[in-house]
């Protein structure tokens, strides 16, 4: 049996989840101001350069100052190779079905608004907002695809 890129599935690895997410941002001051009062993630770095928020599960969201690690970044136990993003991206986090009138209760107050709903074939509930930077972020709830 093969995989839809020709590789026996035997023989490829299994990608356990995403850990990270990464998106560039002009102003990382700004922007972790943004998440901070909208998320309340617990800091795991934060500097001038980058903010890495513990996302809960076991994955991480990184803000990175745009155009700050377009070089190699040479630490004692490796090196990190260069990346950037340019433009709105988009993401995604899971939250319980019932926690959903709460979330919209809290963006209203922190005045984030909702720029769009979608309920989804399987049964779940997206809800879209964006941050200071137009990344689109997405609140899903259980029921949002055949994985979740």
């Amino acid at each position: 049996m093969t995989g839809d890129r020709g590789k026996p599935l035997s023989l490829r690895p299994k990608v356990r989840q995403i850990l990270e997410t990464a998106i560039c941002v002009r102003d990382v001051a700004r922007a972790a101001q943004f998440y901070d009062r909208v998320f309340g993630f617990t800091d795991l770095v934060r500097d001038e350069r980058m903010v890495v928020y513990d996302a809960g599960s076991a994955t991480v969201l990184l803000l990175f100052k745009r155009g700050a690690t377009l070089v190699d970044l040479v630490l004692a136990g490796g090196t990190i190779p260069y990346h950037d993003g340019a433009g709105p991206a988009h993401f995604c986090f899971a939250i319980a079905t019932e926690t959903l009138p709460g979330w919209e209760n809290h963006l209203e107050a922190q005045g984030v608004a909702i720029e769009a709903r979608m309920r989804w074939e399987p049964g779940g509930t997206s809800i879209y907002f964006r941050d200071p930077d137009d990344h689109l972020i997405e609140l899903g709830m259980p029921g949002i695809s055949r994985t979740f």
